[in-house]
């Protein structure tokens, strides 16, 4: 009678071990990146910047595999359905992570649920940026100028619901300007407009926003970070032109599906902190305007369910719904 236990006993011992074994073995085959945006933007030279040394860590390469469409939803989707094994990652911004779940009526993903946070490793602030014909060197006088033209200055974004587009939502809620949205599809037709006088006001983020403020073809008034941004740096803060308390910083992260074992999280988010804290990988990191902000696994998780909720009191005062 006592043979039954033993056999059981025995039987979970060497299942724990097979686990245990799988789990110090991994990665023993390339991990893939999905990013739910086209080559070429900020998400994926965000991802490259990290994929080299990340390979190094791990010890396997590391593919990116571009899924775009929906404001990143396919991706997203893409993801969540894949093995929960550590294998498939989706680096993600704020867009994908916080703003969709109020934007979408039916939203096919649950960030909090279908998706296990594994390393936040950047935070992106803005620009709010004027065509360089408006007669206005500071936020504080393009506040002025705008309001006495309540209705007759209109900025431009990526789209609605988007960052860019509850950013100056943000902004106008907290000086009680009247701008009107013009949405676009995708930031480049919205600075095409903006530099060509089409729109008046914009906000970008800072690596994009830099670029075209040096080249002389926008004017950066401000900053949405609460200290001021190495690649704009003479440039002030919002809260500096005097509106307090105005920081909205966007953020990049990385996500494993739902179910993904904790010590392959635990893993992969001490190889993306070995990463981050090389020095080079911060200097170029912030000379492309984002500001490395590692958190681990349960912190990235905390600061996830603090950010939704701020992100859907944005879009609830924008007024945009998409379905």
């Amino acid at each position: 009678m006592r043979v039954i236990p033993l056999v059981r006993f025995a039987l979970a011992a060497a299942t724990l071990a097979a686990c245990t074994l799988a789990t110090a073995a991994f990665p023993d085959k390339p991990i893939r990146i999905v990013i739910g945006f086209p080559a070429g933007g900020p998400l994926d030279q965000h991802a490259r910047l990290l994929s080299d040394k990340l390979q190094a860590v791990l010890g396997q390469p590391v593919l990116v595999d571009y899924k775009s469409g929906a404001g990143g939803t396919v991706g997203a989707q893409e993801v969540m359905k894949a093995a929960p094994d550590g294998y498939t990652l989706m680096l993600a911004n704020t867009g994908v992570m916080v703003i969709n779940p109020a934007l979408y009526t039916k939203l096919p993903y649950a960030t909090l649920k279908d998706f296990t946070p594994v390393a936040r490793t950047a935070m992106q602030p803005l620009a709010l940026l004027v065509n360089p014909k408006v007669p206005a060197n500071s936020l504080r006088e393009f506040m002025d100028y705008a309001r006495t033209r309540p209705g007759q200055v209109n900025y431009g974004s990526a789209g609605n619901g988007g960052i860019s587009h509850l950013v100056p939502e943000m902004f106008k809620s907290e000086t009680g300007l009247f701008l009107v949205h013009i949405p676009y599809r995708g930031s480049a037709p919205a600075f095409t407009d903006l530099m060509a006088g089409q729109v008046q006001f914009m906000a970008e983020s800072i690596p994009q926003a830099a670029n075209y403020h040096k080249q002389g073809k926008v004017r950066a008034l401000a900053v949405t970070s609460r200290e001021r941004n190495p690649a704009l740096p003479d440039i002030p803060t919002v809260i500096e032109a005097g509106i307090k308390g105005f920081e909205v910083v966007g953020f990049y992260g990385f996500l494993a599906p739902a179910g993904t074992p904790k010590d392959v999280v635990a893993r992969l988010s001490d190889a993306f902190r070995q990463v981050m804290a090389l020095p080079d990988i911060r200097t170029r990191m912030i000379t492309q305007g984002a500001d490395p902000a590692f958190l681990g696994s349960e912190d990235f998780a905390k600061f996830l369910a603090t950010e939704m909720p701020r992100w859907a009191e944005a879009v609830k005062k924008s007024g945009a719904r998409l379905d």
